[in-house]
């Protein structure tokens, strides 16, 4: 098993490119259930949960045509025939993200059966609010065995309804909108996400001739057309690794060129860290960040649906603020399970205080480099970014949740100065 080996203390500088964004490329894979015809996405990020989507479409029926590699993928994607409408657990169970067949296979087909992905290390996220939508678009539902069994009764063909989300879902906002594209009628989503991952998804389907209105707002308009046209389409860059390496560069007092990056959706995160003491300067090839000088200072997050302070973003702040002079607040509004990186900051001499959603943060002289264990995906990007700012060494186990959402992370931080790697 591979672990992460960090000598910290140094300031980066450098540049760094932004690659495609896993959580639009994802459901952006899936559209190719919906057509007959080519989908090519472009900057696709060589990403083990894009390998996953790749792995469960190819099982479906799908033809999947070129090679994953670093700084943006090309892949032709087709599906021409379904030859199989069971997204198996054996599949599923490594990614959430496969239950966003769901939807496309009942356009498609008129049913499928879909195991049930369960809970995650961070929390709870259930596809209740997937299911119930679609129950109102003419799905009969039966839950067994640990899979979703879905079938359209009658013409086998989803109706289209007025559905109301009872709190906001970005993967049951995904997996009805791709649903209603095909359906019989209109299709009004109410208390719908608004995140850019949503708009991108949107955007390529209106491309290939869906008919969309309201994407980016909480009230989205679908009219179902008979079939769908292929596409092209290149997926957005990645705004939680901008988010990121923004930090990146203020947790270790640096300047980091973001190249390719798009700070239109981080407003509430530049706000954030212009109010600790950082420069953010928007350019035409992208970002420049410059962390404050001297300590940072002390604010307060609370986690909110876009366009609030992303949840993917709250570990890696709080490894920032482990730095400030004073005390900072942070507030986890989205998943309750969402604090398990604080066991590990502390072990680096962080001194973190939590209260059922809240975590109070004060600043410490210094960060210790200690090992430690990293327990999801953002919870170890947070120990890299206290490892690049601390004392001495850090080493960092069960690093491969970080394949899952960072391509090449040693490899860009390296080419900034900082003294990582992998052994």
């Amino acid at each position: 098993m591979e672990n992460i080996i960090i000598r910290g203390g140094e300031s980066l500088s450098g540049q760094i490119p932004i690659s495609g964004a896993k959580n639009s490329a994802l459901p952006l894979m899936a559209t190719t259930l919906l057509t007959k015809e080519n989908i090519t996405l472009r900057n696709v990020p060589a990403l083990d949960d894009i390998i996953s989507m790749r792995d469960l479409l190819k099982g479906l029926g799908s033809e999947v045509l070129g090679d994953l590699k670093k700084g943006g993928a090309e892949l032709t994607l087709n599906t021409n025939s379904i030859k199989d409408t069971e997204a198996p657990y054996e599949l599923v169970r490594k990614m959430r993200a496969s239950v966003l067949v769901l939807g496309p296979l009942l356009a498609r087909c008129g049913h499928a059966r879909v195991s049930l992905p369960g809970g995650c290390a961070i929390g709870n996220r259930p596809v209740d609010i997937h299911l119930s939508g679609l129950e109102q678009m003419g799905v009969s539902i039966d839950l067994k065995g640990g899979y979703i069994d879905a079938t359209i009764a009658g013409n086998r063909r989803l109706k289209g309804a007025r559905i109301a989300f009872p709190m906001v879902s970005v993967g049951a906002t995904e997996n009805l909108l791709m649903a209603a594209t095909l359906a019989q009628g209109e299709t009004e989503l109410i208390n719908a996400a608004r995140e850019p991952e949503i708009i991108d998804l949107a955007n390529c389907l209106i491309s290939m001739g869906a008919k969309i209105q309201g994407h980016g707002t909480d009230t989205i308009l679908i009219s179902g057309v008979e079939a769908l046209n292929g596409a092209e389409h290149r997926v957005i860059s990645d705004r939680i690794e901008i988010g990121t390496y923004a930090i990146a560069a203020c947790i270790t007092g640096g300047q980091i060129d973001l190249l390719g990056a798009d700070g239109t959706f981080l407003r509430a995160v530049f706000d954030t860290l212009r109010a600790s003491g950082a420069e953010i300067d928007e350019n035409n090839w992208g970002l420049r960040i410059i962390g404050p000088k001297g300590k940072p200072k002390a604010i307060d997050i609370m986690t909110d649906p876009y366009p609030g302070f992303p949840t993917d973003l709250q570990a890696q702040m709080m490894a920032y603020m482990t730095r400030v002079s004073g005390a900072s607040m942070i507030t986890e509004t989205i998943f309750e399970n969402r604090f398990m990186h604080v066991p590990e900051l502390r072990r680096m001499g962080a001194d973190i205080n939590v209260h059922n959603s809240t975590a109070l943060v004060r600043g410490v002289s210094n960060l210790k480099g200690a090992p430690v264990m990293a327990t999801d995906l953002r919870a170890s990007v947070s120990l890299v970014l206290a490892g690049l700012a601390a004392d001495g060494v850090t080493e960092i186990s069960r690093i491969y949740h970080l394949d899952r959402g960072y391509e090449d992370l040693v490899g860009k931080l390296v080419g900034c100065g900082a003294h990582i790697k992998r052994i």
